[in-house]
C-alpha cells in the first residue's frame, strides 16, 4: 500500500519554479542582501562611490554658497544650469543607485578590456545622466515660469509653493512612484533583461532605461526644490537621504508614503508660513506687510 506522506521528488524544473516564486514574493532591496556583489567587491565599490560623490557634493556646496537661495533660474543660462543640475544629481543619486551601476559596470569589465571597457562604461554613465539632463530642462522651464510669475505678482509665491508641495505629495502617494521604486529596489530581473539588449549603443540604452526609472522614482521629491530652493544644500542633503533610504531600507516604500503625507501637510501650511518657502521668498512680501 502506497503512503500518501511520501515526499515528492524535487526535479530541476520544480526547483526553478520554487525559486522563481520565492524571488517574486520576497524581493530584496538593492545592496541589502540582494546578492548583487560579494561583500569584498561591494566594500570596494562603496569606496569608489565616496571618491566620486564627495567631490560632486563639494562642488555643489561651493556653488550654492556663491549663489545663495533665490527664486527662478537665479540668472543662470540654460547650459550652466544643466551643468550644475547634472552635478547635483550625481551627488544626490549616486549613493542610492551605485550597487546596480557597479554590478553592470563589473559585467562590462568581465567581457571587455582597455578602451572598449572605458567607452562602454562612459556610455552607461552618460545614458543615466542624459535622462537627468532632460529632466533638468523641465526643471529649468518650471523655474523660469515661477520666476516670471513672481516678477509680475510678488505674493504668488505662497500659492506656487502650495501647488508644488501638493503635486509632490500626490506623486509620492501615486502608483507610478511605486512602479519605479520597485524597479530601483529589486533590479536583478531588469539586469537580466538588460543583458538581452543588443548593439548598437547597448550600454547607453541600459543607462537611459535605468535613469528613466530613477527619474520616475524621484520626480516628486525634486518638485519640492522649487519652493525650497534648487541651490538649498540642506534640502538637497535631506532629499538625498530620503532617496537612499527609500531604495535601500526594507521599509523604504512606507517612508515614501510618510514623506508624501508630509508634503500634503506642507501644502496646506505654505500659504501662511513664509519660512517654508526659502526658494520663493526673495520676491514675496512678508505676511505682516499684507
Amino acid at each position: 500500500m502506497m503512503s500518501w506522506n511520501r515526499p515528492q521528488e524535487c526535479t530541476p524544473m520544480r526547483r526553478g519554479r520554487i525559486s522563481a516564486v520565492v524571488s517574486a514574493r520576497s524581493p530584496a532591496p538593492t545592496g541589502a542582501g540582494g546578492g548583487l556583489l560579494p561583500a569584498r567587491d561591494l566594500a570596494a565599490a562603496w569606496f569608489l562611490v565616496v571618491l566620486i560623490a564627495v567631490p560632486a557634493w563639494a562642488l555643489t556646496t561651493s556653488q550654492a554658497g556663491d549663489m545663495g537661495v533665490e527664486p527662478g533660474t537665479m540668472g543662470l543660462a540654460l547650459p550652466l544650469f544643466l551643468l550644475l543640475w547634472v552635478t547635483m544629481m550625481a551627488a544626490m543619486m549616486l549613493p542610492s543607485m551605485a550597487p546596480v551601476a557597479i554590478t553592470w559596470v563589473r559585467g562590462i569589465g568581465r567581457r571587455s578590456s582597455g578602451w572598449t571597457r572605458t567607452v562602454r562604461t562612459v556610455e552607461f554613465v552618460g545614458g543615466y545622466l542624459l535622462v537627468w539632463a532632460v529632466f533638468g530642462l523641465l526643471v529649468y522651464a518650471a523655474l523660469a515660469l515661477t520666476g516670471g510669475l513672481l516678477d509680475d505678482h510678488a505674493d504668488a509665491g505662497r500659492w506656487i509653493g502650495a501647488v508644488a508641495f501638493l503635486l509632490a505629495g500626490l506623486y509620492q502617494l501615486g502608483p507610478l512612484k511605486y512602479v519605479c521604486l520597485r524597479h530601483c529596489r529589486d533590479p536583478m530581473g531588469h539586469l537580466v533583461r538588460y543583458a538581452g539588449f543588443r548593439q548598437p549603443a547597448r550600454d547607453l540604452r541600459v543607462g537611459v532605461h535605468h535613469g528613466a526609472y530613477c527619474v520616475g522614482c524621484c520626480a516628486g521629491l525634486m518638485v519640492v526644490l522649487i519652493p525650497l530652493g534648487v541651490m538649498n544644500v540642506a534640502a538637497m542633503a535631506a532629499l538625498a537621504v530620503v532617496i537612499f533610504v527609500e531604495k535601500l531600507w526594507s521599509r523604504g516604500p512606507a517612508l515614501g508614503r510618510v514623506v508624501g503625507v508630509a508634503f500634503l501637510v506642507l501644502a496646506v501650511l505654505a500659504p501662511f508660513q513664509d519660512w517654508l518657502l526659502p526658494g520663493l521668498r526673495g520676491s514675496m512680501p512678508a505676511m505682516d506687510d499684507m
